[in-house]
């Protein structure tokens, strides 16, 4: 019975006028607070009168120009690219060991791990990087004796260190990148509408001066990363150029243009000294004329490029304005008065607050009663000199 009693209730409103100058300007102080944090950050700042979209349609083409001399030749850059597709990842060697005319057979193998005096010393038939060990032992050169392989001979000897190729730092990096916001049926590309051939063929791309320009020369890339470009061709290392598309599509299209950042990916391989920088294996196959199979094997060290591509955009819609319009009126009408309240309610006139402010519970017995005794008064008057806002619930609560 309890329960079904408080059930069945019904709550209204109580309104209470306050007439005090120091509450009055605290209440106006902390309503313009309320309307100036929604004006200011959330409609100016974070435009909340938007809808937005963050999944992005994007394409990334990649072109790398530039000649350079590795080794007594000349490379271009179907020598020091890979993969040749030109799509957002890419690799550009900037030295590389070889191990020339490598045939499928037995040969000693070429690290120091394996030395032996014996063939008890290579007893182990395991699998290592350069092949099967076959449990011999044989004679690499006049100082050592290592254990036999079998696999591509001769083994491979990467201790040696080259010099890189330095004429990378001037390679030239094209990058053509379209995007497409769905939601929006929204599209664009990083070439500008008014770039020529003329002005493509001699440009390079500068945060400042040059920011609509799509060729990147891969020494500013790195420097823009904050790396030494000696360093990053001797052992190797990740670059990211992110594009950002931050667009508010209420404004012009012209408006709306990709921002270019720059960071190294793999910060960590730059403190390790176990497996510092970047490389890789490959090799080049060929035949001899009676089909006999050999290559040539290449560890690459160099510059690997990721272009990553990231958006979001916005635009005016009524369903989000009309809910932080409400959610602004709301606050400014209730958020003040709760904090009067929260500060009256410990100070001097407690009394009189906790007696005004806070919940009546009324019962039909005091309703009926508040009703005839009115009607009684109203009869007996037939007038009321003054008026008294009792059905309403006013109160004026003065100094």
């Amino acid at each position: 019975m309890g329960f079904l009693q408080n059930f069945f209730t019904y709550e209204t409103t109580k309104s209470v006028v306050v007439k005090s100058w120091t509450i009055g300007i605290i209440n106006r102080i902390i309503q313009l607070l309320i309307l100036t944090y929604f004006i200011g950050w959330v409609f100016i700042h974070e435009k909340a009168y938007q809808v937005y979209e963050s999944s992005i349609d994007s394409s990334v083409m990649t072109k790398v120009k530039g000649v350079g001399q590795y080794s007594n030749h000349v490379l271009d850059v179907a020598d020091y690219v890979t993969p040749p597709q030109g799509g957002s990842i890419f690799f550009i060697i900037t030295k590389f060991i070889p191990t020339e005319n490598q045939h499928q057979g037995s040969c000693p193998e070429s690290e120091h791990k394996q030395w032996c005096n014996v063939d008890e010393d290579c007893a182990c038939v395991c699998f290592f990087p350069g092949g099967i060990l076959t449990g011999k032992c044989r004679k690499f050169n006049a100082t050592f004796r290592t254990c036999e392989i079998q696999g591509w001979c001769p083994a491979e000897i990467d201790t040696v260190k080259p010099v890189p190729m330095w004429e990378a730092e001037n390679f030239t990096i094209f990058i053509k990148n379209s995007i497409r916001f769905p939601r929006f049926n929204f599209e664009k590309g990083n070439l500008h509408p008014n770039l020529n051939e003329t002005y493509i063929k001699s440009c390079t791309f500068h945060p400042i001066s040059e920011q609509y320009c799509p060729i990147f020369r891969l020494g500013d890339v790195v420097h823009w990363a904050r790396q030494d470009f000696t360093e990053l061709a001797e052992w190797g290392g990740v670059l990211s150029i992110k594009i950002s598309w931050i667009c508010d599509l209420d404004r012009s299209e012209d408006q709306c243009n990709p921002d270019y950042t720059f960071s190294r990916l793999d910060t960590i391989s730059e403190k390790n000294n176990v497996s510092k920088g970047y490389n890789f294996r490959y090799a080049k196959y060929y035949k001899y004329d009676n089909g006999t199979e050999y290559r040539t094997l290449l560890k690459a060290f160099g510059i690997r490029v990721d272009v990553m591509v990231n958006g979001k955009a916005g635009k005016f819609n009524m369903i989000p304005t009309l809910i932080n319009l409400v959610a602004t009126f709301t606050s400014v009408g209730v958020g003040s008065f709760e904090i009067l309240t929260d500060i009256f309610w410990v100070g001097k006139k407690r009394e009189l607050f906790q007696f005004v402010l806070f919940f009546f519970q009324v019962t039909e017995f005091h309703i009926m009663r508040s009703i005839t005794l009115n009607q009684s008064v109203q009869t007996l008057a037939g007038k009321s000199e003054e008026k008294r806002s009792t059905d309403s619930g006013t109160f004026s609560i003065g100094h």
